[in-house]
C-alpha cells in the first residue's frame, strides 16, 4: 500500500492519536517530534528515523525502517543500533544517516530528539547551600 493511501485511511483515526485542546499528536514509533502529519509519521512512510532512551539508562536507540521487506515480516522491518559515545559522537552518527539520502528532511529533528534524551539522562547536580548574609545568619 502506498504511503500517500495509508496517510488518507490513519490521519483522523489511530490507535496512537492524541487530541487534546485543539492540538493533534501522535504517540507512534518513529514520529520524532510526536506531531500528527504525513511528514513526521512512522506508521504511513516507508522510511522512518526513530530516537529514544537506551533500556539500560544510558545512551540512546536509533531505529531505521528498511524498505522493501514484506509486510507480513514487521519485526524484521526494524534496525535499531544504540549509541553510547556522548552526545557529539551519537549526533555525528545520526546526522550522517539522514545526511545520506536517508530521509534527509529529518535531521534537524532526529539532532534535536538525541540531544533532548541525552539531556534528561545527565545526572543532576544539587544546589549548594547558600551562605547567609548578616549578623543574624552567621550566630551560631
Amino acid at each position: 500500500m502506498s504511503a500517500d493511501l495509508t496517510w488518507l485511511l490513519i490521519k483522523n483515526n489511530n490507535s496512537f492519536l492524541i487530541k487534546r485542546s485543539g492540538v493533534q499528536f501522535s504517540a507512534e514509533a518513529g514520529n520524532l517530534l510526536n506531531k500528527n502529519s504525513f511528514k513526521y509519521s512512522g506508521l504511513a512512510n516507508n522510511k522512518t528515523v526513530g530516537i529514544e532512551a537506551a533500556a539500560s539508562g544510558r545512551g540512546v536507540v536509533v531505529s531505521t525502517k528498511k524498505s522493501g521487506v514484506p509486510a507480513y515480516k514487521p519485526s524484521k522491518a526494524i534496525n535499531k543500533v544504540t549509541l553510547t559515545k556522548g552526545i557529539r559522537k551519537s549526533a555525528r552518527s545520526v546526522a550522517g544517516l539522514t545526511r545520506a539520502g536517508y530521509r534527509a528532511d529529518l535531521r534537524k529533528a532526529a539532532l534535536a530528539r538525541v540531544a533532548a534524551v541525552l539531556a534528561s539522562q545527565k545526572p543532576v547536580k544539587a544546589a549548594p547551600k547558600k551562605a547567609g548574609k548578616g549578623i543574624r545568619a552567621n550566630k551560631n
